[in-house]
């Protein structure tokens, strides 16, 4: 699966967590491996622009999404025989999403993911314009993070594991990244 992200928002993120949370929601969502995603992060005025001229509607949003034309959209890419696709772009603004963050009370990087899965979402035709709707996006949208979240949280903790063992490994001398000092003599 192929995901590109560029941050034009002047807003240091760490862009390999928006990636994962991309990766885990087409992942969730059976999308083949072989599509393709873009995601952007831009400035609060490009975000306005992008809105007011896409959306009709004044002032940054948070999110958004944008299909590829190619995209067939009466076959949701997580349906059965799903096989490569270009899927668009998602287009993130952190400025937005801190602000966002500081009144839901999480961080910004929680808010991003959230976002992240959101947009991805909307890439395979899911849509919250009607209550149904709604339902079924944002369950599925708060199913995938929690999952995400306790995948993140076991794959720190393993890390720390590892390094903790690492750090014991070393203290006896039993590091397997250096060779091993004295010791008996080879045998002749």
């Amino acid at each position: 699966m192929s995901i590109e992200i560029a941050n034009e928002s002047g807003v240091a993120v760490p862009e390999a967590t928006i990636v994962s949370a991309a990766r885990f929601a087409l992942d969730k969502m059976s999308v083949s491996q072989l599509a393709e995603l873009s995601i952007v992060l831009v400035e609060l005025d490009v975000m306005a622009d992008l809105h007011e001229r896409w959306m009709d509607l004044p002032g940054p949003t948070d999110v958004m999404s944008f299909p590829m034309d190619e995209y067939d959209s009466a076959r949701r890419p997580d349906s059965a025989g799903a096989g490569p696709a270009l899927l668009g772009d998602i287009v993130l603004c952190p400025a937005f999403a801190r602000d966002q963050a500081r009144k839901a009370g999480h961080s910004m990087l929680d808010e991003l993911h959230l976002l992240t899965v959101h947009g991805v979402l909307h890439l395979l035709g899911y849509d919250h314009a009607e209550p149904e709707e709604e339902r079924e996006m944002f369950g599925l949208q708060n199913r995938i993070l929690a999952e995400f979240r306790e995948a993140r949280a076991e794959a720190e903790r393993a890390e720390a594991q590892r390094s903790a063992d690492d750090r014991v490994l070393g203290a006896v001398g039993l590091d397997e990244s250096e060779p091993p000092q004295g010791g008996p003599a080879p045998a002749n």
